[in-house]
């Protein structure tokens, strides 16, 4: 389980990180962070990358920062705080590649390790027998009882 969490943990950091760094190069600058136009936010309903820069800093990096936090101080609910910000990372990566008409590497990666991360997430949660783990066993052993 030690395994599990260190993971966890890596994962969040290495996604915080990285999402804090391309977070501030696009709010630092909008119209053209890291070299990427603006031409390729067509499909978007954004001008420039102020926004979208806006909501990576925060909420993908700073939340999964947060997120490793709660591995530090060994909260009781970091599974579901884990959880919530590795569905953002997927929803972000999902919404990212429709709105820039594109898939690519990063993309790829990224929705892999926003996956991995809430899989991760729900192990945590039903090992640590917190809610919905005894409604979903309850449901299981009926159906198995059932066949």
């Amino acid at each position: 389980m030690k395994r599990l969490y260190r993971l966890l943990f890596a994962l969040h950091v290495f996604v915080g990180i990285g999402a804090m760094a391309g977070g501030l190069a696009a709010i630092l600058n909008p119209n053209s962070p890291m070299g990427i136009h603006t031409d390729v936010l067509k499909n978007s309903p954004f001008n420039n990358f102020l926004i979208p820069g806006i909501i990576l800093f925060t909420v993908i990096g700073i939340g999964n920062i947060l997120a490793a936090l709660t591995f530090t101080f060994k909260l009781k609910y970091q599974g579901y705080i884990s959880s919530i910000f590795s569905l953002a990372l997927v929803i972000w990566i999902v919404v990212q590649c429709i709105m820039l008409n594109s898939i690519n590497f990063l993309h790829i990666i990224y929705f892999i390790i926003g996956i991995v991360e809430a899989l991760l997430s729900v192990i945590m949660i039903f090992e640590n027998r917190l809610f919905p783990t005894s409604i979903i066993e309850s449901l299981y052993n009926s159906i198995i009882k059932r066949v």
